[in-house]
């Protein structure tokens, strides 16, 4: 699963990184909109970082940390084209702001725009090649899109930056799935639930690598509990084929 909301995967992994940005002030607006706990509040961060960008007193580098910020709390609300105005602007202020292409490239993932979002991806990955959450929301595109080779050098070389990565293997499980390599893909979606019990995308993941080894019961019960959790891994999985 991307770092991102893919698709009906709003509020899933993602949250993008929400990055601190560098003033002292400890002002509340700033220690909202730059906080780097996920647990604040989305409303109270984008109107945090709303009062410092229309003050605009922040330095250019400040002020795309907070454009970011703002652009990945909106995409946290579903709200894609503020996103990524948001994003298009900290870009114009740093081009070379690694996590604001890789947050454009999740919105424009989940808008369905596959090209603009690869291009991003691959220019978040230029910029700075480690990092992993560039290298998993490409491998995952790249799995949607049938680039499956491809994919799996992504995959791999973010789980070499971030090791055990819960999301980041339930990508690759994701890969291993459409190659039709079952014992891999079950490795994987198993090791994904370890980090997180309540990965949906893995449980069904596990669900359907057990079913496809001739393990339906236990299979269904993993897709039992996808359910469960969320119903979207479900639907998502299933526009790619893969149904019990």
């Amino acid at each position: 699963m991307a770092e991102k909301k893919f698709g009906a995967r709003a509020g899933l992994v993602f949250a993008l990184t929400i990055i601190a940005a560098p003033v002292a002030a400890a002002e509340a607006p700033q220690q909202t909109c730059f906080s780097t706990d996920t647990g604040t509040p989305i409303d109270s961060r984008i109107d945090a970082c709303t009062v410092l960008i229309q003050a605009d007193r922040l330095p250019p580098v400040s002020m795309a940390i907070a454009l970011q910020n703002r652009a990945t709390a909106y995409l946290d609300k579903g709200e894609r084209d503020r996103a990524i105005q948001d994003y298009d602007r900290a870009i114009q202020l740093n081009p070379r702001y690694s996590n604001a292409f890789n947050g454009r490239g999740v919105a424009y993932q989940d808008k369905g725009d596959n090209e603009h979002a690869l291009q991003d991806y691959s220019e978040a990955i230029r910029l700075d090649p480690m990092n992993a959450n560039a290298f998993n929301g490409r491998c995952w595109l790249r799995a949607a899109v049938g680039q499956l080779e491809s994919a799996l050098a992504d995959c791999n070389e973010s789980l070499k930056l971030r090791p055990g990565n819960s999301n980041t293997l339930d990508s690759r499980g994701f890969v291993y799935l459409r190659l039709g390599r079952w014992d891999e893909a079950f490795a994987d979606a198993d090791a994904a639930l370890k980090g997180n019990p309540k990965n949906a995308w893995a449980l069904y993941e596990r669900g359907i690598a057990k079913r496809r080894k001739g393990e339906a019961t236990a299979g269904d019960t993993d897709i039992a509990a996808s359910r469960s959790v969320d119903r979207s891994a479900e639907m998502e999985f299933a526009s790619f084929g893969l149904k019990p």
